[in-house]
């Protein structure tokens, strides 16, 4: 048995799971695309978006960091102490790819890159080129890393870093089975676990900027290795904790809730501070949570998400309303035109929500994480895959500037690249969140043109999804066990289809009845009730199977909760998952100022070859594009609320 197999089935024997519902996200490996809406997108990934972010940070001197780190070539630190990180975020995206697609050239492309990590790496695991690249100071560089290792932790990014390294790796190993860079990673965390803890002599911080708390939960998952669950653990538990934390190396006190680091966890009731940041705790807490359940943090992250939800999210299911921290702001603060929701934000929020799928079973989850996918994400990245926003406003003058310094225009890259990085690694890992397994039963949680091939009680079992959603709610599923195979398939019925933009009121539908929709069994109409947000067809499967589930898809209108005071006497245009917006180009360059009656009727008319082949809604002298789509034509004036006649 190879080494590759072994490592593989060391994450069988991983200690117990002891999450809510055990149910588990299907590895991309065993889902495929086929020609569709998330298809093309995947295809854009790969052809466009990853060699794009790729050749960025070839040309901006990130890749030259870890060159110079490992002694193989000669210079100075180029960028932000923080660049490490866009790096690994690019190398996951490609790994992701190679698990869609096998290209032989982009694998040797990251073999030769893992040759510059394994350089820059240091002997005892260290990892972080500004620092050995600048040696340890006494002053202060390139927003200040701080002196020494983990000085200044709460701004150095250098746990951020080496957890973006850790996925990288672990997409990687998945992709190729090689393990290059997963030793670069194992190296690396064990050199935090021998570095931080409660033990004498150990350093007791909290990342600046979490993400390695994800991560390290992840790569104890891959290589069994508990130590790294228990680290990442220690972290959380640290976090607002002066009774623990002795040593404050970074010379912070607790307070700031930009760190999320004023009080214990356990005592967090609402979302605060930096976004990005923030959600990438919730999103850990709530992964460590499928492990090791705990009631007081199960609270917290359930009262945490309420408040984001509930009183903190647009309507594309953005999140961060302030440029000031990029930050979550007070309850129902969600101004349009100088909106935050940073892309980076919209990740973390999918990441978060489907971690909560994962621990509690509840479809709500999948419910916020389809709409951030469909608008707050698709939204910052352009339709041909090489700009980008930064920030995702709710309306435009067409001067503002939301491409931190472009104007109103998508940039190709940003000083501060996270946001195309993160788009190059979600976008090729998206097939992952189409289905689930919980036992023997089978998920489908998002309607897409794929195919699914996973074993059920031993037997390989087959379903195909053919569908032109989101433009339709036409759904056809083949199923194609080896052998005839009684199990249950349950089927996400989406929440805009029972009367729900989203879970509570903070946006509501004028019409808040539930939608009809219709499923066969080859042909046959079968009574189906919707149970907490899911379809279950219980039955013995045989080879040819078809579901077919029809979906009713009209124009809704969408009004905001009286407490949004941007949002006052306003109407939102929403059909199936698609939010809405005018942009100038298709209304004679002003749309700021278009009214819409609450008896308005709006025509959807399919575009082949506009924006990428794009459902356009029409009504009287009104078009509008779904908002994901805006501001691939130059600078324009754009809204998504429209004042009512």
């Amino acid at each position: 048995m190879t080494k590759y197999l072994v490592l593989l089935l060391s994450v069988l024997s991983f200690y117990p799971v002891f999450s809510q519902t055990n149910i588990q996200a299907v590895p991309l490996k065993d889902v495929k695309t086929q020609q569709g809406f998330w298809h093309t997108r995947l295809q854009i990934a790969s052809n466009v978006t990853i060699p794009h972010v790729l050749e960025q940070c070839a040309q901006s001197g990130r890749f030259d960091n870890f060159a110079i780190a490992g002694g193989l070539q000669q210079g100075k630190f180029k960028g932000a102490l923080f660049d490490d990180s866009d790096v690994f975020k690019a190398v996951e995206g490609a790994a992701y790819s190679l698990q869609n697609r096998y290209d032989a050239r982009l694998d040797k492309y990251l073999d030769s890159l893992i040759v510059l990590f394994e350089a820059a790496q240091e002997p005892d695991g260290y990892l972080y080129t500004i620092r050995t690249i600048n040696k340890d100071t006494t002053g202060s560089y390139n927003w200040n890393a701080g002196p020494y290792r983990y000085s200044f932790e709460n701004g150095s990014h250098e746990l951020y870093n080496v957890g973006h390294l850790y996925e990288a790796a672990i997409a990687h190993f998945e992709a190729t089975g090689k393990k290059s860079l997963l030793n670069v990673a194992i190296k690396s965390a064990n050199h935090l676990v021998r570095t931080f803890g409660p033990n004498p002599g150990q350093l007791v911080v909290v990342p600046g900027h979490e993400e390695a708390e994800i991560a390290l939960i992840r790569l104890s998952r891959t290589t069994g290795k508990k130590e790294y669950f228990d680290l990442a653990r220690f972290f959380i538990d640290m976090r607002g904790r002066s009774d623990k934390r002795p040593l404050f190396l970074d010379g912070h006190k607790l307070g700031p809730s930009y760190f999320q680091d004023q009080i214990p966890v356990v005592r967090q009731k609402e979302a605060v501070g930096h976004a990005v940041r923030a959600q990438y705790l919730y999103t850990a807490i709530t992964d460590m949570l499928t492990i090791e359940d705990d009631p007081k943090y199960s609270a917290a992250i359930h009262n945490i998400w309420d408040d984001a939800t509930l009183k903190k999210q647009y309507i594309t299911g953005g999140v961060g309303a302030r440029e000031d921290g990029e930050a979550f702001d007070s309850a129902y603060v969600l101004p349009n035109d100088n909106a935050y929701a940073e892309t980076c934000a919209a990740v973390a929020n999918m990441l978060w929500n489907h971690k909560m799928y994962l621990y509690t079973g509840k479809a709500k989850y999948m419910d916020v994480f389809e709409r951030v996918l469909y608008n707050g994400f698709l939204g910052g990245m352009s339709i041909k895959g090489n700009q980008f926003f930064y920030v995702n406003p709710m309306a435009s003058n067409g001067t503002n500037d939301f491409g931190k310094g472009s104007g109103a225009l998508r940039s190709d890259w940003f000083g501060t690249a996270c946001c195309p990085t993160n788009v190059s690694r979600f976008l090729p890992s998206m097939p992952a969140y189409i289905y689930a397994k919980k036992g023997n039963e089978l998920i489908v949680n998002l309607f897409a043109d794929s195919e699914i091939n996973t074993k059920i009680s031993d037997v390989q079992v087959k379903l195909s999804q053919k569908t032109d959603y989101p433009w339709n709610g036409d759904v056809k599923m083949t199923v194609n066990p080896e052998k005839s195979l009684t199990f249950p398939i349950s089927i996400r019925i989406p929440g805009w289809v029972q009367g729900n933009v989203i879970p509570g009121d903070l946006y509501t539908y004028t019409d808040k009845n539930p939608l009809s929709f219709e499923l066969k069994i080859n042909g046959k109409p079968i009574k189906a009730t919707v149970e907490k947000g899911y379809l279950e067809i219980t039955r013995t499967w045989k080879k040819g199977d078809i579901i077919s589930l029809s979906l009713d898809m009209p124009v809704k209108k969408v009004i905001a909760n009286q407490n949004i005071k941007a949002d006052k006497g306003k109407i939102a245009i929403e059909r199936g998952p698609v939010l809405y917006c005018a942009e100038g180009d298709d209304n004679e360059g002003k749309v700021l100022s278009i009214k819409v009656n609450a008896g308005q009727t709006f025509t959807p008319e399919f575009r082949k070859e506009f924006l990428g082949g794009v459902m356009v809604l029409k009504s009287a002298d009104v078009t509008l594009i779904p908002y994901f789509a805006w501001a691939n034509r130059g600078a324009n004036e754009m809204t998504v609320w429209f004042d009512s006649k």
